[in-house]
């Protein structure tokens, strides 16, 4: 996979978002965003999966967490999705998960705002994006 490829993914996944948001606007609980963020992907023919649990390996071993991730997205892009004020907590959070699953691209989007493209989305990259070629 490229730096290109994932850029493409996160592109359509901020899309998915936008089209979400304009259909249903802020105001509604985080799950309801959720729903509606697989339907759209799904429309868009993008591979998924929902609640992925997040492991840690330890010592060679795979050690369980309750912790999981909203979505994965192509098996390469994190989506954590929110319907409230973004604090640092929510962007450590999708770091963790980046990098426990070692993906290069995560992506918090933030229902509850009047434009998801200027103020809803932060775009987050790892050392296992700046490992990808082109």
């Amino acid at each position: 996979m490229t730096k290109k490829d994932v850029d493409k993914i996160s592109y359509n996944v901020i899309g998915a978002a936008i089209a979400v948001h304009r259909e249903l606007g802020p105001g509604l609980a985080e799950a309801m965003y959720h729903k509606c963020m697989l339907k759209e992907l799904g429309l868009r023919k993008m591979k998924f999966e929902t609640e992925h649990p997040v492991e840690v390996e330890y010592k060679g071993e795979k050690v369980q967490s309750d912790m999981r991730c909203d979505i994965l997205v192509e098996d390469t892009v994190i989506v954590e999705l929110k319907a409230t004020a973004i604090i640092p907590l929510f962007e450590a959070q999708l770091l963790t998960y980046m990098k426990l699953l070692q993906k290069p691209k995560g992506v918090l989007i933030n229902f509850n705002c009047h434009n998801i493209f200027k103020f809803g989305q932060r775009t987050m990259v790892n050392e296992y994006y700046r490992k990808l070629t082109g």
